[in-house]
């Protein structure tokens, strides 16, 4: 049985690869996934670290899987199938689809799998296991509020471009723009949609799918939309390098201010340089070690983690990173930013 499960593994490894998925398999330790959006964004690389230097401190077999792109709900349903007929323990898995993945993680559950979402729920929230995550909503919150204050102290008025994720309004992508509007002080409408506000200081909404080439497209966007743009919200930092570059290539880096999520040590970086103006800072590591961890655990003894009192999820963290502070709002410099880089 297990030499065909073994087998059945193999061929939806082979799958995956030609999905553009990646597959590692290694010996006879109790086995966990790891399933992310892609293999290339930074964040989740450090994810994918974490998780295995998680994996071989606690002696956990972790095979690893990733799709091509943002949005690739196909090749993360592969993956599932994949840990399923391998006899996985459990996986933490960062979907592409919050709701298009849910019926493959009800099959692993059936399987007894311990699923646990990582950075993005997944819809309804109870579909997995566990949840371990930054609060996106609070992250948002807390550049929306160090923009505010920085453009009340100035006594600017804004003029807001909104660079979102993709058009699938997945639930990562909902929070952080909710609640940057929140902490900027705009009325965001129905809190779980994107771009149903009615504020003449929102010039506009675009996706990026979270990398540096739509950042920029969207910024390109946008500008010839409304050149009186003067701040940005980024959902993350490749799309706020992406769209700084259309911001420049317009003459326009002087003018306008970069908010933006992640806390990864490129994104710190840019915060020195004066790129992007604050962020929120999450810990991928973290999230990953947490996870490896609570799969080893429920191999052992069955036992399901537990959520953060007053949350539907257990909470990783996020601390604003800026060189600007702003009264009222704490934060830490880059310098410790550079420190604690997606630690």
């Amino acid at each position: 049985m297990r030499q065909r499960s073994r087998l059945l593994a193999a061929a939806s490894c082979m799958l995956l690869a030609l999905a553009g998925a990646a597959c590692n398999r290694g010996g006879n330790e109790e086995v966990a996934g790891l399933i992310t959006k892609t293999d290339t964004n930074p964040f989740f690389v450090t994810m994918k670290q974490g998780a295995q230097k998680s994996a071989e401190q606690l002696g956990v077999e972790l095979q690893t899987f990733a799709g091509k792109v943002d949005g690739d709900n196909e090749a993360q349903v592969l993956a599932i199938e994949n840990l399923i007929s391998f006899g996985a323990k459990g996986f933490l898995i960062t979907p592409n689809d919050s709701k298009a993945i849910v019926p493959a993680i009800d099959r692993a559950r059936e399987a007894d799998m311990l699923v646990i979402a990582l950075d993005t729920p997944v819809e309804p929230a109870d579909a997995a296991d566990a949840t371990f995550a930054t609060d996106n909503f609070e992250a948002g919150r807390l550049i929306g509020q160090w923009a505010k204050a920085k453009f009340d102290k100035a006594g600017t008025e804004a003029k807001i471009a909104m660079l979102d994720l993709n058009a699938n309004q997945v639930s990562v992508d909902v929070q952080r723009d909710q609640g940057f509007m929140e902490g900027f002080g705009i009325d965001v409408g129905d809190p779980g949609r994107i771009g149903d506000e009615n504020d003449p200081r929102i010039a506009g909404h675009d996706v990026t799918d979270g990398n540096e080439e739509g950042g920029r497209t969207a910024m390109e966007n946008l500008l010839q939309k409304d050149s009186s743009i003067n701040l940005v919200y980024t959902i993350n930092e490749p799309a706020a390098a992406g769209a700084y570059e259309a911001i420049k290539a317009a003459g326009k880096e002087r003018d306008v201010t970069i908010v933006s999520v992640d806390g990864g040590c490129p994104g710190v970086d840019n915060v020195a340089n004066g790129v992007i103006g604050a962020t929120s800072m999450q810990f991928p590591i973290r999230m990953a070690e947490l996870g490896v961890a609570a799969i080893a655990q429920y191999a052992k003894d069955g036992t399901r983690p537990q959520n953060t009192a007053g949350k539907n999820f257990v909470d990783t963290g996020v601390q604003l990173i800026t060189d600007d502070p702003q009264a009222g709002v704490e934060a830490k410099d880059s310098a410790w930013g550079k420190q604690n880089c997606w630690g």
